[in-house]
This record gives structure tokens, sequence and C-alpha cells, in this order.
């Protein structure tokens, strides 16, 4: 079985089109039956009134943050909980959930693949990369290698892997510890905003990307070195190197979102689960105008 993993996530500026229109290439001449895709969240599907670091989706629905597609995902619920059983026999815990919010993190990767959030069957696993206290980067493989475990039995099924997420970036998302009262009760509780606040809460974010392409932002800066050496650990097949990784350095390298990169870490250990792959295309640019380090790989298992 081939499996191939993609990875990205944005809007699409000129400059960005040939990266995305050679993973549509990729994804569609392996037509793909079943997708699994490793996705974070940003403070709009999960909250600190209860923050797993890992939730597999029987049901999903789009939030429609950024002008993305609001509404359910095409899930298969029984898929999705065999998975999940799955997972659970090999000793990782992981939440699950019969009603998952997801919010631009997992759905605009659908959107630019397929022009659509329902067309694939899709399984969402939530990977918190953006809410401390944050399992080991082993943790992340481990649960990358037990999922691609379980989708190498499945020999009636093509799947596609998919983690999405930035590289290095430091956006203006509201750390608890220094969160004032009305930041901490979005942080606690924030589903289903008016669309005034969720307006606004977008806007801060579009105008930091603004003043930050602008050279003023108070924001710390990408970190293009520490992007593209991760990008060659994950195409080198062994993973392994990533473990020494650790939340407090990832922050002070590459921003206080930089733990996106944990499903770019699953998705690939999900892969490498079926045996060894090659990395079929990669580009990477820092965007300062997404305020992230952009990366786009396509990967799939070498037949043996």
């Amino acid at each position: 079985m081939r499996r191939p993993a993609r990875r990205g996530e944005g809007r699409r500026p000129g400059r960005l089109l040939r990266p995305f229109s050679a993973a549509r290439t990729f994804v569609r001449a392996y037509d793909p039956t079943l997708v699994v895709s490793f996705a974070p969240d940003h403070y709009n599907g999960f909250f600190y009134d209860l923050m797993p670091p890992f939730c597999i989706g029987y049901e999903a629905v789009g939030v429609g943050d950024y002008g993305t597609t609001a509404g359910p995902l095409n899930v298969p619920a029984e898929r999705a909980a065999e998975l999940a059983q799955w997972v659970a026999e090999r000793d990782l815990d992981v939440a699950v959930s019969r009603r998952m919010e997801v919010d631009h993190g997992a759905v605009q990767p659908l959107e630019i693949l397929f022009d659509g959030i329902d067309t694939v069957p899709v399984v969402p696993v939530f990977v918190n990369g953006v809410a401390k206290p944050f399992v080991t980067m082993r943790r992340v493989r481990k649960l990358g290698e037990a999922i691609g475990g379980y989708l190498a039995r499945l020999q009636d099924e093509r799947v596609l892997l998919i983690g999405s997420g930035g590289l290095s970036h430091d956006p203006p998302v509201p750390q608890w510890a220094t969160a004032d009262e009305s930041a901490r009760a979005m942080l606690l509780n924030g589903r289903h905003p008016t669309a005034a606040a969720r307006d606004a809460r977008q806007q801060r974010v579009i105008d930091t990307a603004k003043a930050f392409a602008a050279g003023t932002a108070p924001i710390q800066d990408l970190n293009p070195d520490w992007d593209r050496a991760l990008m060659a650990t994950l195409a080198s097949g062994d993973l392994t190197p990533a473990d020494a990784m650790t939340p407090d350095q990832m922050a002070e390298d590459a921003g206080n979102s930089a733990h996106e990169v944990r499903t770019w870490l699953a998705a690939f250990a999900a892969l490498g689960a079926a045996g060894p792959y090659e990395v079929t295309h990669s580009f990477y640019r820092p965007v300062k105008e997404y305020i992230a380090g952009f990366g786009v790989m396509t990967a799939r298992t070498v037949a043996g």
C-alpha cells in the first residue's frame, strides 16, 4: 500500500500557487479513498475547559473561521472508532469526540486539495499545538506510528495522510500566564463567538501580519534554519532526532506556535509505519504575511 503524506495550510498568494498545484496533482493522481488529517486548533474547537493532547473525531464540523467552509466533514464514524480502539490498545491515551469542531488548520487543506470538506471520507485527529502542557515529541511520534500501524492493515483503502500547521511562527495568540481576564475567558471556553467577535479577533491577527511584513510587529521573527532542519529530518525517514525537541526550546527557537509541527511529525511517523518512504516534492519559504515559515511536502511509501 502506498500512502502519501502532505502538509499545507494557508491562503494562496501568487508565489504559493505552484506548491499548492504540485500537491493537488500528487493527491489527485493517488485518488485517495480515505484521509487521515492531523491538524492543530487555534482556540476555535478546543479550549482550556478540557484540553487533550490528542483527539480522534467520530464526527466533525468546520467552524468557518478565516473564510473557510462551515459545516460537517464526511467522517466515517465506524472507521474512526476502530482507529481509536487500535490506538488505545497500544497503550496510547487519546480522547475521542462525537462533535469535534475544527478550524482552518484542518479545513483549508481539504479545500485546497479536494475543493471541499466533505468530498472524501476523512478521520480528523487533533494534535494540541497551542496550549501548555505539551506532551513530548516522542509521544507524538508514537501516536503517528500507532495510527500508521492501523492504516497499514487497510488493504482495501488508499489512505492519504495530511499534517497541517505552521513551522516557525509566533502570532498574537494569548498565553494563559500573561492573558488578561477577557483573554482567559476566551481561552477557557470561547466557543461559538458572535460574528463581530470572531472578525475582531481575526483582524488583530491580520493587522499583526501586515505590521510583521513591514518590520514593525513586536513578535518573534521566523527561523528558516530551524524550519529547513526539521523538514530535512522528516525527509530522512529517521524521525527519532525529533524526540530531543523540548517545548521550551521549540518556543524559544521558533515561536510559541511552532508546536504545530507536531502534526507534521505525527503524519510522517504514520507514513513510515508502512515502511520506507520518499519525498516527491518539497517547498519552503518564510512568509511574513502569514507570520509563518511556510512549507509543503509530499511523500509516499516506496514499493518494495
